[in-house]
């Protein structure tokens, strides 16, 4: 028994021993395991590289952020060159622009000062761990637009005859390339003609080339070329387009009146290019004429290639009456036009004389009673009443009808105008006897104004002409025959 006991105790002891060496074990793996895990983990980092996009000359820079480094070095890298540009804080590159900063934690820089088109690409910041780390940003230089010069180009591109063509090129660079647009000065449109005759009519015309055919002169005028691609500013070129033509000239009236000792100005439009010499002459274009006390010359300029001459004459005479000529010259022809200037005669003046209103009172009459001798009565004052309306419209009935005239010429304005006629007829008062079964009947006619002795007047008759004292005559004449044959058929 005493050897199975030790025996027993013994196994029981080595399992003990045997447990603990195992949890040792364990425990020195999982120590083990623990640390090679950390090893493992090595460099990371902690952001991306930024894309930048910058104008031309600008400065800019690329951050890196590292962390857990440890022993390891960052590098700088042009990914598309593969060229090393630094080491931690140490510049391979010879490039004065470039240059590396750390900040003495986690985060290094790459510095690019006055960025150039070449400095554009992929940029890398890298680790050298096994195998290698690495992040990557782009650098993009952008350029606003430019329009190139052509040294070869001359000002005649822009010069054609009418009916020519004419070819404008405007070269543009810029970073990303440019869009190139033409327009014309104050808004005006931009005409191309086919030979067809068809033409189109456009505010604007895209590309690098305009090109302008069967020019005619309303084409002429400035012309700009606009190059922009989104980066400010936008920059334009002006082209001046010119078309060469002879003179046309055309009066503004080619009769012109005036009075004399008045001024008169006599006009003239003309179309030339290039700029005419212009002139006025008289005598079939023998005699120029000049600016001085008696001529004054002028002309305005319009637009490019039309002109307006003036030719002021003063103090007109009988002698400067007559024909005159415009004329245009240039390299391509000559052009003229013809006024004639003749007098003008302004009517004289007419002085009016006022008649004054003359008011005609009329007596009331007796009532008549009937009688036999009524109806001679009535048509004697029926004939007396006719006779005065027929005087005071101007008219005398004597086999025709007379039209009343003033004997003193250009004298429109006299008594017999203003209505004033009874005057005239009757002169003072006039009584005119009636018989009536009572007695007599006595009318009255006021007294009208006589006529100025200075003024004639007389009536014309059927082309006759006849002094107002004879028709007075004969209306005297007519009321005693008339007075004449009632008394005497009273009597009997």
């Amino acid at each position: 028994m005493t050897a199975a006991m030790f025996l027993l105790k013994l196994s029981q002891k080595a399992i003990s021993y045997g447990i603990v060496l195992l949890l040792i074990e364990a425990i020195s793996i999982i120590k083990s395991h623990g640390n090679s895990e950390s090893d493992d983990v090595g460099p990371e980092f902690l952001s991306k590289l930024s894309n930048i996009t910058v104008p031309l000359g600008r400065d800019i820079s690329f951050t890196c952020v590292v962390d857990n480094l440890d022993q390891y070095r960052v590098a700088w890298i042009k990914s598309d060159s593969k060229a090393i540009l630094g080491i931690h804080t140490h510049m391979v590159s010879l490039n004065p622009r470039l240059s590396v900063t750390h900040n003495g934690h986690n985060t290094w820089k790459l510095h690019i000062s006055r960025v150039q088109i070449n400095d554009s690409g992929s940029y890398m910041c890298q680790v050298n761990t096994d195998p290698m780390k690495s992040i990557s940003g782009h650098l993009d230089v952008v350029v606003p637009p430019d329009i190139l010069s052509h040294p070869e180009q001359n000002l005649e591109e822009g010069v054609s005859t009418e009916g020519g063509t004419i070819s404008l090129v405007c070269r543009a660079t810029g970073v990303p390339k440019p869009k190139v647009q033409w327009r014309r000065e104050a808004g005006k449109e931009i005409i191309l003609r086919a030979e067809s005759r068809d033409k189109q009519v456009l505010k604007s015309v895209e590309g690098e080339q305009l090109v302008l055919t069967n020019v005619h002169r309303s084409d002429m005028g400035a012309y700009n070329c606009i190059a922009s691609n989104g980066i400010p500013p936008s920059v334009s070129k002006r082209f001046d387009v010119h078309v060469n033509f002879s003179p046309i000239i055309k009066a503004s009236n080619q009769l012109v009146g005036a009075p004399v000792e008045r001024e008169v100005t006599l006009e003239c439009i003309v179309e030339v290019y290039p700029k005419p010499l212009n002139g006025w002459y008289r005598n079939e274009g023998n005699f120029k004429l000049h600016n001085g006390n008696k001529y004054n010359i002028t002309e305005e300029m319009i637009n490019l290639y039309t002109w307006h001459l003036n030719l002021t004459i003063k103090h007109l005479t009988k002698s400067d009456f007559g024909a005159y000529s415009c004329s245009s010259v240039n390299a391509l022809g000559k052009s003229e036009s013809r006024i004639r200037l003749q007098e003008l005669r302004l009517p004289t003046k007419s002085t009016t004389t006022a008649t004054p209103h003359v008011h005609t009172t009329v007596k009331p009459r007796r009532k008549q009673p009937p009688s036999h001798n009524k109806g001679l009565n009535e048509v004697v004052r029926a004939k007396e009443s006719h006779f005065s309306n027929q005087m005071q419209q101007g008219e005398v009935y004597s086999g025709g009808i007379g039209v009343l005239h003033s004997a003193n010429s250009g004298n429109s304005g006299g008594a017999l105008e203003g209505g004033n006629v009874n005057g005239m007829i009757n002169g003072p008062e006039v009584y005119t006897h009636l018989p009536t079964r009572s007695g007599y009947e006595k009318t009255y006619n006021s007294p009208g104004s006589l006529p100025s002795p200075s003024t004639r007047w007389i009536f014309t008759n059927g082309g006759s002409r006849q002094h107002p004292c004879t028709t007075k005559a004969k209306n005297a004449s007519v009321i005693f025959f008339l007075m004449f044959c009632l008394r005497m058929y009273n009597h009997d």
